[in-house]
């Protein structure tokens, strides 16, 4: 979402990349991972071309049909022999970065007719999605913070200085945080880590990983004392959430999480105090055990002071290409299906990934025996990343739609991979749901397809229709409406789905008039209260008293308490981390991204390390429940005593082999630490976040 401004050399390569200033959004602004754009494209481990599975065991490069039919053939017959469920698809990150696959993947997902479907989702986001329904009544009704004009911003678990935001587009955020000193408002962070985000705060508070549910529990107490709530009209429920944290003072908050009760009653007189305020919970409210309270305590907050929907607090956008209103983006919700192994619900059509490997590696009927995987790298990206590493090696097939040979594409049997992100157009569909300012931008492709190449649009296209052909599938079926409509849909590009998209949503949009804009697009205009009117709720009402969450709080006491009276010193809670060069798993083979000095050290408290008799840089061995790794320790107050803390995407090494996708990176998975049994209460979300730790010297 960072407009960029790319100069390049006679030939036609790319000789330089900078912030786009006139850009209404990001404003000049650009992160680090743009410049390892040129990188990307001329990476020579990138692949370009197909590799299917030999006879010899190793992967060759074949041709673009025989490489689609073959994948067709090996996904086709596994259903045939075994049904359709024993096909699992993943979908990752990176598919919400491309226009095409947007467009075009969840139609390809559809007509592999299978309900084993994961995604990145639930190991990162489910817990606002799974709030957002119950509250507002559609998942991706998600309130971003009014940055530009608030005057107290409250982040937990949460660090967009690193990130531009996570469901929140907010590139510049630096800048943005400079306006807002100068203006006169304050920036408050929740975390366990003084993260980068934390370092620039007026207020930093250590919260023990898991502990903030109880804080964020204990501010709607506080909020709700009389005389200080302001909800709107259109709100219902209020006695009820009063009744239901009543447990929850300052006082359990301190216990629970190390903020001390006096903070709480502050931050909760300030966020009261002042007219315009928004409190945002992000990654590591999300990833933990009470992801939905927090999730759920974060927005009630923001109903109970008066600032959802408010200019200055928190509020819902309104793009150019409305997903939600237009009904293209579904509402979500808990559905009948569970997984076959644990019982785990389903939300949104999807399963928590975290029984992934199980669904592989349980017999009987509805195993998992093949999987697709799109984009993703669930091997990195899950719990026991070790053991669905073994888990993807013993199935009968797996095909991946994929640039590079990883940690988990490195098993398949077919690897397709899609044109880089200089050679396609790009719209961004999602990240406009969640930006700070409305603006619209159409981008084409900067340079020419490869030749021989395909974009993900084309190989979702391509596949899907070999596909049907393998599957043997009836007249009657071929003839289906859905099937025509799939097959129709697939047929037609990405940007032309795109204009109609524009030129039916009643701005008066198309892509030749967002060309004729320019580089920087158009700007729409700041955000503008959109509420009841917006709600998909069926009475356009907002009830807080969701029973789903209810339910859950007697959970969250018991932890509160549990932790209050915890006297074991030996155990540590390990937090992920995220770096401004780095975007998950991915990006790991550009040098300029990579070199400096070394990001992948366990971080520890030098108290921690003194107890334990380790010293700063040694070599220790972390243990959970799941497994262990061995990493160098870093010691640094930038963490609270009694935590630990270890990057995400890193681990690239795989039974002594480096892969190709990560030449540079030293270091060991996280997920090789976190468990796939110890889930959110909930929603299933993955527990990424206040995992029990050991940490020994190496011997």
């Amino acid at each position: 979402m960072c407009g960029l401004e790319v100069t390049m050399t006679p030939d036609g390569a790319v000789d330089g990349i900078r912030g786009h200033e006139a850009d209404p959004l990001s404003r000049g602004h650009v992160c680090p991972k743009a410049f390892a754009l040129p990188q990307i494209q001329d990476d020579p481990d990138r692949l370009r071309r197909p590799l299917v599975r030999g006879a010899d065991g190793e992967l060759h490069e074949a041709s673009w049909d025989d490489a689609v039919r073959r994948a067709a053939e090996l996904l086709a017959g596994v259903q045939a022999e075994y049904g359709d469920d024993a096909l699992a698809v993943y979908l990752g990150n990176p598919n919400v970065h491309s226009l095409g696959a947007l467009t075009h993947h969840p139609t390809l997902v559809r007509l592999l007719r299978t309900r084993n479907r994961f995604s990145a989702t639930s190991v990162d986001q489910l817990p606002h999605h799974v709030v957002a329904h119950a509250l507002y009544g559609h998942q991706f009704l998600l309130p971003v913070p009014d940055i530009d004009r608030t005057e107290l911003l409250v982040l937990v678990g949460h660090n967009p200085m690193a990130s531009n935001g996570s469901l929140w587009t907010v590139p510049g955020f630096p800048r943005r945080r400079r306006e807002l000193a100068a203006r006169g408002g304050r920036l408050v962070v929740l975390d366990p880590r003084r993260t980068e985000t934390a370092a620039v705060a007026d207020e930093h508070h250590f919260v023990r990983p898991g502990g903030d549910a109880a804080v964020l529990l204990a501010l709607v107490r506080e909020v709700l004392a009389p005389g200080r709530a302001r909800p709107a009209p259109y709100v219902d429920g209020v006695d009820a959430v009063r009744a239901a944290v009543e447990p929850f003072t300052p006082e359990v908050a301190e216990a629970a999480s190390a903020m001390s009760a006096e903070a709480v009653r502050r931050l909760a007189r300030q966020l009261v105090g002042v007219p315009h305020a928004a409190v945002h919970a992000r990654m590591g409210a999300s990833t933990q055990a009470f992801g939905v309270v927090c999730q759920w305590a974060t927005q009630v907050l923001n109903v109970l002071t008066g600032n959802l929907d408010r200019p200055g607090g928190t509020m819902l956008t309104t793009p150019a290409v409305d997903l939600v209103g237009r009904g293209i983006l579904g509402p979500g919700g808990f559905g009948r299906r569970r997984s076959r192994v644990r019982g785990l619900p389903g939300f949104g059509g999807e399963l928590p990934v975290a029984a992934l490997a199980e669904e592989m590696t349980t017999p009987g009927e509805g195993q998992v025996r093949a999987l697709l995987t799109i984009a993703g790298n669930p091997v990195s990206s899950t719990p026991a990343g070790h053991r669905l590493d073994e888990a993807v090696a013993g199935l009968d097939a797996y095909v991946a739609v994929d640039m590079y040979v990883n940690e988990s594409t490195r098993h398949a049997d077919v690897i397709l991979p899609p044109t880089g992100p200089l050679e396609r157009d790009h719209y961004d569909l999602v990240f406009h749901l969640l930006a700070v300012r409305d603006t619209a931008r159409f981008t084409p492709a900067l340079l020419p397809k490869d030749p021989g190449g395909r974009h993900d649009w084309e190989i979702a296209r391509d596949l899907g229709a070999a596909y049907l052909a393998a599957r043997g599938t009836g007249l009657r079926e071929r003839l289906s409406r859905r099937t025509l409509e799939a097959v129709a849909r697939l047929r037609v590009s990405p940007t032309r789905q795109l204009d109609v998209l524009l030129r039916t949503g009643g701005g008066g949009l198309s892509v030749r008039r967002l060309r004729r804009a320019g580089p920087g697009g158009l700007e729409i205009g700041a955000l503008r209260p959109r509420l009841p009117e917006r709600l998909a709720t069926p009475d356009r009402r907002i009830d807080l008293a969701a029973d789903v969450v209810l339910a859950d709080l007697p959970r969250v006491l018991d932890a509160a308490r549990a932790a209050s009276a915890a006297t074991d010193d030996d155990a540590l809670l390990l937090v992920g981390r995220r770096h401004q060069r780095d975007n998950n798993s991915w990006l790991h083979n550009a040098e300029v991204l990579t070199r400096g000095r070394p990001r992948h050290a366990l971080l520890a408290h030098p108290d921690d390390l003194a107890v334990r008799g380790l010293r700063d840089g040694q070599r220790v061995r972390v243990r959970s429940a799941a497994g262990q790794v061995e990493v160098d320790v870093t010691a640094t107050e930038d963490v609270m005593r009694g935590v630990v803390s270890l990057p995400h995407g890193y681990g690239q090494a795989r039974d002594g082999v480096r892969l190709r996708h990560a030449r540079t990176l030293p270091g060991v998975s996280v997920n090789d630490l976190t468990d796939p049994a110890v889930l959110e209460g909930v929603s299933g979300n993955a527990v990424l976040s206040g995992v029990p730790v050991t940490v020994d010297p190496v011997p």
